[in-house]
C-alpha cells in the first residue's frame, strides 16, 4: 500500500540461492569492512607498534582480503540472479534497490580490481602512506586532497565509487548495517494459535441435514422430518442459512403438532 511503510524481507518467496548467496555476501564484507577498517582508520605507526611488520601485514591484507573480495563478489551475483529470475522477489525489488545493487557492484569489483592489479600482478603498492591518511582527514572534516595526487587510478575510482555508496547509503536497504534488533528484547510473545476446523463440539458436514421431530405419531410411525441447509461459513457469513433453517425449522413444527409429536430437531453446531 502506498503511504505505509513495509517489509521488504524476500525470504519467504525463495530460500534456495537465498541460503547460499546471503552467507557468501555476508560473511565476505563482514572481513573486507573489518580488513578496510585494520588498514584505513588504524594509522601504520599503531601495528608497527605491536609488533606487525610491514612485510607480515601486506602478507595478510592481500590474501584476506582478496579471499573476501571474491566471496562476496559470488555471493553478491548470486543474489542479483535470484532477485532477477525469482518472479516474486523482482517484482519487489525497488528502484532504490537497483541503484544499490549496481553501485555495491562497482565498489567491489573495483576494490578488488585495485587490491589484485597492484598487490598481486603488480610489485605492490602501499595505500598506508596515502589513501588511508586522506580517508582519516575526509573524517577530521579537513580532507587533504594532494594525498591522493599519485595514488593509482583503480584506487582513486574505488574511492570515488565508495563516497557515491556512502550519499544513497540511507535511502537502501543497507540501512540495516546500522540497526540491532534492540526491541526484540522487550516485545511481546508471538501467540500461535492453530486453525480450528470444527464449529463446535462436532465437525461441520457438507450439504443438508435432517431436522425431525423426534417422536412418533398416534399410530405409531416416526414424526415428520424436513431438510435443512448446514452451517457453514458461507450460511453464516451470508445470512442464507438463518434464513433458509428458519423457514424448515417453521415447517416442522407445524408438521409436528399436525402430527401430535413434538419439535426436537438434531442438535446444530454451536458458533
Amino acid at each position: 500500500m502506498e503511504g505505509v511503510r513495509q517489509g521488504r524481507s524476500s525470504q519467504l518467496y525463495e530460500s534456495r540461492l537465498l541460503r547460499v548467496g546471503s552467507p557468501l555476501f555476508h560473511f565476505g564484507i563482514l572481513l573486507v569492512l573489518l580488513g578496510h577498517i585494520g588498514g584505513l582508520v588504524i594509522p601504520k605507526s599503531w601495528t608497527k607498534a605491536v609488533g606487525v611488520s610491514e612485510h607480515a601485514y601486506h602478507l595478510g591484507a592481500v590474501t584476506l582480503g582478496t579471499a573476501a573480495g571474491f566471496c562476496t563478489l559470488a555471493g553478491l551475483a548470486i543474489l542479483i540472479y535470484r532477485r532477477r529470475t525469482v518472479g516474486p522477489v523482482f517484482s519487489a525489488t525497488t528502484r532504490n534497490d537497483k541503484l544499490m545493487y549496481a553501485v555495491l557492484t562497482l565498489v567491489i569489483v573495483l576494490g578488488l580490481s585495485a587490491t589484485v592489479a597492484a598487490n598481486v600482478v603488480g610489485g605492490g603498492y602501499d595505500y598506508r602512506e596515502t589513501v588511508s591518511p586522506w580517508f582519516r582527514s575526509v573524517f577530521y572534516l579537513r580532507p587533504h586532497a594532494e594525498y591522493m595526487a599519485g595514488v593509482p587510478i583503480l584506487f582513486r575510482l574505488h574511492a570515488l565509487s565508495a563516497l557515491a555508496l556512502f550519499t544513497i547509503w540511507p535511502f537502501t536497504r543497507l540501512v540495516h548495517m546500522l540497526t540491532a534488533p534492540v526491541g526484540y528484547l522487550t516485545r511481546p510473545y508471538i501467540v500461535y494459535r492453530s486453525r480450528d476446523t470444527g464449529l463446535g463440539n462436532r465437525p461441520p458436514r457438507r450439504g443438508w441435514e435432517t431436522l425431525s421431530c423426534g417422536g412418533r405419531t398416534a399410530q405409531g410411525v416416526p414424526g415428520p422430518a424436513v431438510w435443512a441447509p448446514t452451517s457453514g461459513q458461507f450460511f453464516q457469513r451470508s445470512g442464507y442459512f438463518t434464513k433458509i433453517r428458519g423457514t424448515c425449522m417453521k415447517s416442522l413444527a407445524a408438521s409436528c403438532r399436525s402430527a401430535g409429536g413434538f419439535v426436537h430437531p438434531s442438535p446444530s453446531p454451536s458458533r
